[in-house]
């Protein structure tokens, strides 16, 4: 894998560029909490858990679990709930992908296939679903036929609308910058 800035810290991003499963946990993490802080959430995770490996999370204990996220400095603001999240993602990772987070986007033929198999995760939606299939072209060179048409606006080069975009201080803040407009345009709408 290509080496990640989304963190912006070096041990976090190593992480989430070494292993599949941590980009994807980060990408689950990444709402209502900084961009970068979800980012960091999977290297916490190994760090107190000892492991990334999708059936040793989904075996683990759930109480025990959803302590050691909540644990500040949390994995997120909502640490517990977020916890039982990574749970289940990891059940479907080890029960669908063998294990394996790259296989979903590896095995996936077509842009519309890999959206489509995102979107059916624990945690994604359509939104989050074209998000991430946008970093993975973007940044990871993961690009099957018609990848940029299943990811719309968020497959445009230079647009900074989202996480797919970070990749250093400077494009962190142009998408904080875009999402803050964004949400001004539509409460003025509203």
């Amino acid at each position: 894998m290509a080496a990640l800035t989304i963190a912006q810290d070096p041990a976090a991003d190593r992480v989430l560029s070494q292993d599949p499963f941590a980009l994807l946990t980060g990408m689950l993490l990444d709402q209502q909490f900084p961009m970068e802080r979800a980012f960091a959430g999977p290297a916490k995770i190994l760090e107190r858990f000892g492991t990334l490996e999708p059936a040793a999370l989904a075996a683990a204990e759930p109480e025990a679990f959803a302590d050691l996220c909540s644990t500040p400095p949390a994995i997120h603001r909502y640490g517990r709930s977020m916890a039982g999240r990574v749970q289940a993602l990891a059940a479907v990772v080890r029960d669908e992908y063998d294990a394996d987070a790259s296989r979903i986007w590896t095995t996936a033929a077509t842009g519309a296939e890999l959206v489509d198999r995102v979107k059916a995760l624990p945690g994604f939606g359509d939104q989050k679903a074209r998000i991430f299939a946008a970093l993975l072209g973007k940044q990871l060179g993961v690009r099957p036929e018609g990848w940029a048409e299943a990811c719309g606006a968020y497959a445009e080069e230079g647009s900074f609308r989202s996480v797919a975009d970070v990749v250093d201080p400077d494009s962190l803040q142009k998408v904080r910058e875009f999402k803050k407009a964004a949400k001004a345009a539509a409460k003025a709408r509203a």
